[in-house]
């Protein structure tokens, strides 16, 4: 079976393998300690029974009296017995000193062995004690460890101190012994380490990993608005709360999603209530300006009807001659047509804005503007000073609405001028924008209220002279052509009022939102 690289399967398999195989060498290397620790104690001991037996064979000579010193017949003749008892009880070698420190016997020739031998027997002597002691470095099992034990024991009768006996053994064949058992141990682990895997694995999977698995299985083909099937093994442990938990998550999301789609449809609603809020307030103070508009526009239109009505009353007499009477009619015609043009300017300012952008050349809408206002009273004696220096004016927008701004920023800008009256109109390009400015010679806004003028029903004129809603559409509308307004005073007198407005780019009408939203 093959497992993706980053399974839970595979993950359980290697770290069970690594706890299982550690586990198997710690318990290996501890009982390679226990039975190299029980072999020494074994060597020990029989090197402890060596000396009490070559106590028992060498008693007799040490308190005969008037023995030789070394080398008697009787320790000569006894030498293979005792080489032959040294060889069976595992050690190398052994030497005896009687009680003054006299060499006796020793089965190795000179050498340092030998001289450590004596010397560890003499030292026995003086201690009365047996002793035990390594000496050597070689490579154990698993460490390094000492190649040489050597035991002393004083040998002590009734009648006193006999002398003393050294034994010592090679340890390297201890070791060789448990590196070959240790062969067999290696095998043992890998064993139990299969046979434990193959069983942790089975009963961790079936407990862990399958379950896992097909609650995954369930997620991938879950469909909205349904619950998960609890397990039918799925109890109290951690997968069956595991699958109570996933069931009350999901309820829970469903239940979010449904409040959240209810708000998402109030906000619509609400959406659609602001937007039909906003174009009623547009309109609303389209219809304030065309209010004031309407008292110029009655004055204008004023002088050509008495010029009509002069000219009627010329008619009217009898003794025209055609040449004249075709003269009257035609400056008849002329007025006429001079008060349907004043009369259409002003519908086509009030009418409802159609809501739907089209490309405007903003220069023609400034002037069509002029044009309007240049018959109000309020303009009479204001001196328009105007600057189209923009190489580039054409934008994306509602002309009506764009018409309104400029409208009510002129309006206000001829308000707010009452002894020097002069209007300055500059455009001007950055790169993707036109930059309208208008700067008029009144006596400029209070420094605390420059914040405020752009706030709703915010306004320094006296009560009916204004809503306070003119500068707050204004700039409604220009946010909403993702363009700029803002106002400042200038270092002499008057304000200034800045109008940044993105230009029109090709392809623009089909990413634009439709009804100035």
């Amino acid at each position: 079976m093959r497992f993706p690289g980053n399974s839970l399967r595979l993950n359980i398999l290697a770290n069970l393998t690594f706890l299982i195989v550690a586990a198997m060498l710690l318990i290996s290397i501890v009982m390679v300690k226990f039975e190299e620790r029980d072999l020494i104690q074994g060597k020990l001991q029989m090197g402890d029974l060596l000396s009490r037996s070559l106590q028992q064979m060498v008693g007799d000579e040490l308190m005969r009296p008037g023995r030789k010193t070394y080398g008697s017949p009787s320790l000569t003749s006894k030498k293979q017995t005792i080489l032959a008892l040294i060889q069976r009880a595992g050690f190398e070698g052994a030497a005896l000193v009687d009680r003054k420190g006299i060499a006796l016997f020793t089965s190795l020739p000179d050498g340092e062995e030998r001289k450590m031998g004596l010397a560890q027997a003499r030292h026995s002597l003086i201690t009365r004690q047996t002793a035990v002691r390594f000496s050597g470095q070689v490579w154990g099992v698993l460490w390094p460890a000492h190649d040489m034990m050597m035991i002393t024991t004083p040998l002590i009768e009734q009648k006193g101190l006999l002398g003393s006996i050294a034994v010592w053994g090679d340890l390297r064949p201890i070791y060789r012994k448990i590196r070959r058992s240790e062969k067999l141990v290696l095998i043992y682990i890998l064993l139990n380490t299969l046979v434990l895997i193959s069983v942790g694995l089975y009963l961790l999977s079936r407990t862990v990993v399958n379950p896992v698995n097909r609650l995954l299985r369930l997620t991938e083909t879950f469909e909205e608005g349904e619950l998960l099937p609890l397990f039918p093994d799925a109890g109290e442990n951690e997968i069956g709360q595991l699958n109570r938990s996933l069931n009350l998550m999901l309820s829970r999301l469903d239940e979010n999603k449904k409040e959240l789609q209810a708000h998402i449809t109030s906000l619509e609603q609400a959406n659609v209530e602001i937007r039909k809020t906003q174009e009623e307030l547009i309109m609303s103070e389209k219809l304030a300006s065309v209010g004031r508009l309407a008292t110029g526009i009655a004055h204008e239109i004023g002088n050509p009807m008495g010029i009509i009505l002069g000219y009627m009353d010329l008619l009217k007499r009898g003794d025209l001659s055609p040449d004249e009477r075709a003269d009257f009619l035609e400056r008849v015609e002329s007025e006429i047509t001079r008060i349907n043009d004043i009369i259409r300017q002003l519908l086509d300012f009030s009418r409802p804005a159609g809501g739907e952008p089209d490309r405007v050349r903003l220069h023609e809408l400034l002037r069509a503007t002029i044009r309007i206002l240049k018959p109000q009273p309020l303009m009479s004696d204001v001196q328009l000073d105007i600057a189209f220096d923009a190489s580039r004016d054409t934008i994306w927008a509602d002309p009506n609405q764009v018409q309104q701004v400029l409208l009510n920023i002129m309006m206000n800008a001829a308000d707010a001028m009452s002894q020097e009256k002069r209007l300055t109109i500059e455009t001007s390009n950055t790169p993707d924008t036109i930059r309208i400015q208008f700067k008029d010679t009144g006596s400029g806004i209070p420094e605390e209220d420059l914040g405020r003028i752009f706030d709703p029903f915010y306004t320094t004129k006296p009560p009916g002279k204004g809503t306070g809603l003119g500068l707050s559409v204004s700039h409604k509308i220009i946010r909403n052509l993702g363009g700029i307004i803002r106002a400042e005073n200038n270092r002499g007198t008057g304000t200034t009022i800045t109008i940044d407005i993105p230009l029109y780019r090709e392809g623009e009408e089909d990413s634009c939102p439709r009804n100035g939203s």
